[in-house]
């Protein structure tokens, strides 16, 4: 591999002896999160480097995503890979309970997760001492210097795909512009979601033979589940009646859907709202909300179903995604209203639905320009647009199904990408069967 960003400066020195000391700190805090969503005192262990599972014999490959959406991707890595190398073992981390949660309903065959080790010197020297792996692939923006050296250093090639920087992030790594090469440097290859982002990772330092600008990982995932208990039950409590989705919203964003749902149900009386806040444990300030607009409510966390009565249905659980996207052809996407980032409108497309955004999805900037293009998605400004939107394919059926139509082709198209970057990662980390 060539050195194109010079050693390590005393910045990354601070930086690990600062690590070391305040792990013991940052472990408890850690550790407490875990626990208040139930992970045992063993897993909790590994934030420490210390493994709760054996290693497997043979070749490793470590996939480290920071929360459900990047675990998710790498999970849609993983299966494809493991297609074309029989022989490989697949280690997955990530940082939250959530994600370990999501992830564990959806593991494919030779692989296990673990939480990452925390990002100073002990913790990831017993992770790697235990786990030994080939290469490290990192999904989107972790870029944690300790962690990315000790693991170049022990011989394994490194990866980030799918990756986003924001610009705030950019532009903290460019203050301080020899660690920030010095970081790059530990990649062997830069997978892109856009060419805006790639050019950012030059700007930092990135070698440019090492950087291909891609399509999103997120493209290519699996449907999410469908509980098809549930999606029959709301069914039949539905009737007739027509509903709408508002998916993955938050603070500041229930407002306008619920003033847009009002505006909704003087044209569409018997319309269903389907409120899905980003965060279910906001469910009870939610619920405030619904009641404050004057619009009755049941809640899925209450093990309630829709009645006739019923205007909202505030669906404040985990994990029920794919039912809600299945019940609902049209589905507005949250994150977006708010300078948020937006939210994966692969998982409502590959699901059947058409998508709504608002104009905050910078996360997405690769995907939502060609995909509103494509009229598979609308892009609306606030609780107006959102009416309209959503009355346009309440009353015009064509034009929905068109959108469903073009919302699909354009995930399958994405999807299609994938094949590439998996033979490009095998090649360019030397993921030979034989290794390991």
């Amino acid at each position: 591999m060539t050195t194109t960003g010079g050693g390590p400066t005393l910045l990354y020195h601070l930086y690990r002896s600062a690590t070391a000391l305040i792990a013991p700190f940052a472990y408890r805090k850690v550790a407490a999160k875990l626990a208040a969503h139930g992970v045992s005192t063993e897993r909790q262990r590994e934030r420490m480097g210390q493994a709760s599972l054996p290693r497997p014999d043979g070749q490793v490959i470590w996939f480290h995503g920071a929360s459900v959406g990047e675990s998710l991707a790498a999970l849609t890595l993983i299966t494809h890979i493991s297609e074309q190398l029989s022989d490989a073992e697949f280690l997955l981390t990530s940082g939250t309970a959530t994600a370990a949660q999501v992830v564990a309903k959806r593991m494919p065959p030779r692989c296990r997760h673990q939480f990452a080790p925390l990002d100073a010197a002990g913790p990831v020297r017993r992770f790697l001492a235990h786990w030994r792996p080939t290469a490290g692939i990192f999904v989107e923006s972790e870029l944690w210097p300790v962690t990315l050296v000790s693991t170049r250093r022990s011989g394994a090639k490194l990866a980030l795909v799918n990756a986003r920087l924001s610009d705030r992030s950019v532009a903290r790594w460019q203050s301080k512009a020899p660690t920030a090469r010095f970081v790059m440097d530990q990649f062997s290859l830069f997978l892109t979601q856009n060419q805006h982002i790639a050019d950012n990772l030059l700007e930092l330092g990135a070698a440019p033979d090492r950087v291909r600008a891609g399509g999103n990982l997120k493209a290519g995932a699996d449907p999410l589940p469908v509980d098809a208990d549930a999606l029959s039950q709301l069914r039949d409590a539905l009737g007739a009646r027509p509903a709408w989705v508002a998916s993955s919203t938050h603070i500041g964003e229930e407002q306008p859907v619920l003033t847009a749902h009002k505006a909704l149900l003087e044209k569409h009386p018997d319309l269903c709202l389907l409120l899905v806040p980003r965060h279910p444990e906001r469910g009870d300030e939610v619920a405030d909300l619904i009641a404050k607009a004057g619009l009755s409510c049941t809640r899925r966390s209450k093990a309630e179903l829709p009645t006739a009565k019923t205007q909202v249905y505030l669906a404040d659980t985990m994990g029920e995604l794919g039912t809600w996207y299945t019940l609902s052809p049209i589905v507005f996407l949250g994150g977006s209203l708010e300078p948020i980032g937006g939210h994966n409108p692969f998982e409502v497309a590959r699901a059947g639905a058409a998508v709504i955004t608002g104009p905050g999805y910078h996360n997405f900037a690769e995907t939502f320009p060609p995909m509103i293009a494509a009229q598979g998605a609308v892009e609306v400004h606030d609780a107006a647009q959102l009416e309209t939107a959503v009355s346009h394919w309440l009353t015009q059926p064509e034009a929905l199904q068109q959108a469903q139509n073009a919302a699909a082709g354009f995930a399958t198209q994405q999807a299609a990408v994938l094949d590439g970057l998996v033979e490009t990662l095998i090649h360019e980390l030397d993921l030979d069967p034989s290794n390991g």
